[in-house]
């Protein structure tokens, strides 16, 4: 570990630059960190000074087959893909189309916050930089881990989400607002966000392994595939839809690419918003505002201790902050069984870019801080073993906090019967709690995969196991009691800390139904 100033030997600010890891140091670094986070395939890309000095892909798109991972093959790239977003609206300011200040219910009436000055005060530039006032993921359950509501539904529901702080005050990272932005954009263009950034982004960047309207991609077999790891065993797991079917969150994080074509997007905003010939794309102005901090965030110890870190924001669609002395643009990405991480160093003209088909954690980071102390720092940490143990660690103190229901099990009082019923959130939508002969089930309506066994924990509460163990998303279940004793709604809580934010059950807030005929009618069919 170090700290302070002493990182910085070797930074731009020095007489001389370092000159980075060779291919067979990242070759290397690379084997060792699939091997050790058990990650099937990876690709990493290395842009420096206009050129790709590293493009190449690692181990295979599918556990037990073989297909080989190359610089061309297609990845899903999560939130990364939010750098478009913000990119397709600065073309459409360039062009006088529309101002970061304009209003989003002037393009979309629909739109509604829980607060209505908040509806009138919201801005196109509020779409992207994650101080809403909503929580942390607020509404993700609409498309995670099921996408079944379309996005008009996501947009009517962002009523009822109800804000934790008070609107531009406090950072909280969400992905729905980029799926309105996606709408204005179609709004504003007069076509569907995805053509947008196909026509007007990835064709004329010549990126041609990359695709936001997937109907193309019917055929295409260069695809990696999604992995997680149960019980100590790789497996594939699913995908929110299938890689060439029309995606919800397409302006969240639905768009797929390789690091072949990713690296010319570094590429132009590297040359700040030029093209390889030099051909304006985007505006200096434009470009440099899309890497401008719109919304501080909270500087973690580790980084300050690591890096020497003093800064960090959001700007639109990047993550920004010093690193060794010198900025950092970055987004990492992920999806069930697919992570990736951007990361642009403007003052060495730098992009790092490194994608993976398993959701290991901490396995991109190690390959990216290994590339960037070789050019940033005189040090040589063993960032993979170091990365890895901190991962441990968190799986460690995560399994902590999840109950033993074996070791102290509970026996509630009274009869099971009475918690079922059709319970509704305003949002999220039904939910079906029936008594079987091994007690209560748990059924979502509108997202398929929430599906399980309903275990006593204490009076009241319940924990929900849901029946695809690769969600990691076991839950608390709390009834809420009328005067008669007998449930009239509950609320929920993921368990352990390791759950990721999408499943946003926090937010959920159920009521019991009467059981009419058009209810019950409803959920036949589920």
């Amino acid at each position: 570990m170090f700290t302070g100033v002493q990182v910085y030997a070797g930074s731009p600010s020095q007489s001389q630059e370092n000159s980075g890891l060779t291919t067979t140091e990242i070759d290397r670094l690379v084997e060792r960190t699939m091997e050790i986070f058990q990650v099937p395939g990876m690709a990493v890309g290395i842009i420096k000074d206009g050129k790709v000095i590293h493009a190449k892909g690692y181990g295979v798109r599918e556990v037990g087959k073989k297909g080989k991972v190359d610089e061309e093959t297609l990845f899903s790239i999560a939130s990364t893909g939010k750098s478009f977003t913000a990119a397709a609206l600065a073309l459409l300011v360039d062009e006088g189309r529309i101002k970061w200040d304009d209003k989003v219910i002037d393009y979309i009436p629909a739109f509604q916050m829980h607060d209505p000055w908040v509806t009138r005060e919201f801005t196109v530039k509020d779409l992207l930089i994650h101080n809403s006032g909503l929580g942390l993921g607020a509404g993700d359950l609409m498309f995670w881990p099921t996408s079944s509501f379309s996005r008009d539904e996501i947009i009517r529901n962002l009523r009822h989400l109800k804000p934790v702080s008070s609107f531009r005050t406090e950072y909280a990272y969400d992905n729905l607002l980029y799926i309105v932005a996606g709408e204005v954009i179609a709004a504003v263009s007069g076509m569907s966000y995805e053509d947008f950034v196909d026509r007007r982004i990835l064709k004329p960047l010549g990126m041609k392994h990359c695709a936001a309207n997937r109907s193309r991609l019917k055929g295409h077999r260069n695809i990696a595939e999604p992995h997680v790891l149960l019980d100590g065993k790789l497996q594939t797991t699913f995908r929110l839809e299938e890689v060439y079917e029309h995606s919800i969150t397409a302006a969240a994080g639905g768009i797929q690419c390789s690091i072949k074509s990713i690296l010319k997007w570094h590429h132009m905003h590297l040359e700040k918003g030029k093209l390889p010939g030099g051909e304006v794309f985007l505006s200096k102005a434009e470009q440099a505002r899309i890497l401008t901090p719109q919304t501080i965030t909270p500087v973690s110890t580790n980084k300050q201790g690591w890096f020497g870190t003093n800064f960090s924001a959001y700007g639109l669609g990047w993550f920004l902050e010093d690193m060794y002395g010198v900025k950092v643009a970055k987004h990492s990405g992920g999806l069930q069984g697919m992570t990736s991480l951007n990361v642009m160093v403007p003052d060495l003209d730098l992009g790092v870019v490194v994608y993976t088909n398993q959701q290991a954690g901490y396995d991109k980071h190690a390959i990216v801080y290994s590339i960037l102390e070789a050019y940033l720092a005189d040090t040589k940490l063993d960032w993979v073993s170091k990365l890895h143990e901190q991962q441990k660690i968190r799986v460690v103190d995560a399994a902590k906090t999840v109950p033993d229901l074996e070791a102290a099990p509970y026996t509630p009082d009274g009869d099971l019967g009475r918690y079922a019923g059709v319970y509704k959130d305003p949002w999220f939508g039904d939910v079906d709690i029936r008594e079987t002969g091994e007690g209560l089930t748990f059924t979502s309506v509108r997202s398929v995969r929430l599906k399980g066994s309903m275990a006593p924990y204490k009076p009241g509460i319940f924990i929900v196991r849901w029946e695809d163990r690769s969600l990691n998303a076991d839950a608390y279940v709390r009834f809420t009691t009328g005067y008669d004793g007998n449930p009239e709604g509950f609320t929920m809580k993921a368990i352990s800390k390791l759950t990721d934010f999408s499943f946003d059950f926090h937010d959920l807030d159920f009521k019991r139904l009467q059981p009419t005929a058009n209810n019950l009618k409803k959920l036949e069919k589920y």
